[in-house]
């Protein structure tokens, strides 16, 4: 029998851009020295660069970020000195997408769907390098002027897959195309600049006004009344529309971007993209609609979906790759954006098999906040 996978650290940063950085360091500098040995010998066995190479790639998006987002140049640095490396390291993890080129075999599936006009649910497996499932962390991120952040991130990486206090959730699809502009915006920085907007209208303007992504990506964005799928390059952005049904779906190629050459790279990104759109037109002609549209129903009719195994939605590894190859989901991750009813379920390993962990709720409610709480609640 299979062991149940572990759900990682929790952290909770609050505080000027240095400090959340210098927290996230210490407490995952373990991890993050982890991260960087396993991007280190992925860089080298599918790029053919060597880290003092990748450092070089990695000063070209530091200057750029310096310039133009140095709160979160700030946050690199406080991660940097908290986890004891340099700051190019943390660096190329940010970037660790531009510097690849889309030589990474990663391959996820997301979906947004509209259950009401003022609420959405988006929702993603996100499929990666096994390796890394051991170095993911559960963040909170408390700023000042700016909605708080929950998020799904690797160790070290500033911007991931979660939604704000605002009602704003982001979605991650790789896509592999040949092009990278390192004074555009890296697509983990882009994911952190979303995070930090109030609606979807505000994270565009902030995203167009840098410049746009540097590199081929799609970003599934959605707030309470609106979602986008956003097939961004360096070349031109096309922005995906709700269908007839309210939902966008997306995996890993895109759908109406034509602005840059695409090489043929995961035959599975067509065939789920077929798939999910089946299986969620089945449940719509069950009748599932509003809040009929629950975290567990997704996790069991559609992400634990294995129809092409091993390369389903419900990914599992190919164990002919070369291990850093190895892919396979690593969590899957249900977001209700709907004024008053804010909230996201994470399951970490893949959903529908016994390695599966327990569900983990967000918003976090820590130990303190409980007992506070229980102190407002008798007049304490």
């Amino acid at each position: 029998m299979a062991s149940k996978v572990n759900i990682p650290p929790k952290l909770v940063l609050k505080g000027a851009p240095k400090e959340i950085g210098l927290e996230h360091g210490r407490q995952l500098q373990h991890q993050i020295r982890s991260q960087l040995e396993i991007y280190k010998e992925m860089f080298e066995y599918t790029s053919k660069m060597n880290w003092s190479q990748v450092h070089e790639l990695a000063e070209e998006f530091r200057a750029t970020l310096e310039q133009n987002t140095p709160d979160i140049h700030a946050e690199m640095l406080g991660i940097a000195e908290g986890a004891g490396v340099e700051m190019l390291d943390i660096v190329a993890l940010n970037c660790r997408s531009e510097i690849s080129l889309g030589h990474f075999s990663d391959g996820c599936t997301s979906l947004s769907w509209k259950k009401g006009e003022r609420g959405r649910v988006l929702s993603q497996n996100w499929d990666w390098t096994t390796k890394v499932g051991k170095n993911l962390a559960i963040v909170q991120i408390e700023q000042s002027d700016k909605p708080t952040i929950y998020m799904v991130t690797e160790a070290g990486i500033v911007g991931k897959i979660g939604f704000n206090s605002a009602g704003v959730g982001v979605c991650l699809n790789a896509i592999k195309a040949p092009v990278c502009v390192s004074s555009k915006v890296p697509i983990h920085v882009a994911l952190r600049l979303c995070l930090e907007s109030v609606s979807v209208d505000t994270a565009l303007e902030r995203l167009n006004s840098l410049g746009g992504a540097a590199s081929s990506q799609h970003i599934l964005l959605a707030d309470s009344s609106k979602a986008l799928g956003l097939e961004l390059s360096p070349n031109g952005d096309v922005y995906l529309h709700e269908d007839a049904n309210g939902m966008v779906i997306h995996t890993n190629h895109f759908i109406e971007n034509k602005s840059v050459q695409e090489p043929p790279w995961l035959p599975s990104s067509p065939v789920r993209l077929k798939r999910c759109r089946e299986l969620s037109r089945e449940l719509l002609e069950k009748g599932v609609a509003g809040d009929k549209i629950t975290p567990a129903l997704l996790r069991e009719k559609i992400y634990a979906d294995r129809y092409n195994a091993p390369e389903a939605i419900c990914c599992s590894k190919i164990l002919s790759r070369h291990p850093i190859r190895q892919t396979s989901t690593l969590f899957n991750i249900v977001m209700n954006l709907e004024p008053g009813k804010l909230r996201a379920e994470v399951v970490f390993g893949r959903p529908g098999y016994e390695e599966e962990s327990a569900v983990v709720k967000l918003p976090m409610t820590t130990e303190k906040r409980r007992l506070s709480w229980l102190l407002r609640l008798f007049g304490l």
